[in-house]
């Protein structure tokens, strides 16, 4: 006789399991990395990585009727181990008496903290927006983008120079606090 708890766990086991990756998919209208990756429970770092050579540089770009590849859980993850981010310059800035300061020890905005927020919190993808409202490479809110001097308008479609500008003022004011608990970066 089969104990009632073990069906229960078996069937709970079996109902987290991720859905079986066909061999390739054909990227759709509205389709992200992020988005398809999480429908088969994989890294889009990995998923990216293998398909560099369809989608290119950006992986924040993808077109419909691409076919991508759909790597395995276990591949994904090696393959996420050879991502790195682009660098995005910041552009320079006159220091100030004024100014606020990084925290002591803090790594300085245009470093691996900057890469680290954005590889955290929108996988390189300018033009991210999450279910909460929260957009761009940096997820920042309306008012956090507000508060560091982002043009209101420019909300939800800014360019990649603003959004490193943004950043840049909100790194000054808070120092790593906005993402660092949040980010693990």
């Amino acid at each position: 006789m089969i104990h009632p708890a073990a069906v229960l766990s078996t069937v709970a086991l079996h109902r987290e399991a991720p859905a079986r990756p066909p061999a390739e998919i054909v990227v759709r209208r509205g389709d992200s990395l992020s988005g398809i990756a999480a429908r088969y429970r994989i890294e889009w770092p990995g998923l990216y990585e293998a398909n560099r050579a369809v989608i290119g540089e950006n992986p924040g770009l993808i077109n419909p009727g691409e076919r991508l590849r759909i790597p395995s859980a276990a591949s994904a993850a090696r393959l996420a181990a050879y991502y790195r981010p682009a660098a995005i310059v910041m552009p320079a800035r006159a220091a100030s008496s004024t100014e606020p300061t990084a925290p002591a020890g803090s790594v300085q905005a245009g470093g691996s903290f900057q890469q680290c927020v954005i590889s955290r919190e929108s996988g390189g993808n300018a033009q991210a927006m999450n279910g909460s409202g929260h957009y761009g490479l940096y997820q920042f809110s309306y008012s956090s983008w507000t508060a560091a001097g982002g043009d209101p308008n420019a909300f939800g479609h800014a360019s990649v120079a603003e959004q490193n500008q943004v950043f840049a003022t909100a790194y000054a004011q808070d120092g790593t606090s906005p993402w660092a608990p949040y980010d693990g970066c």
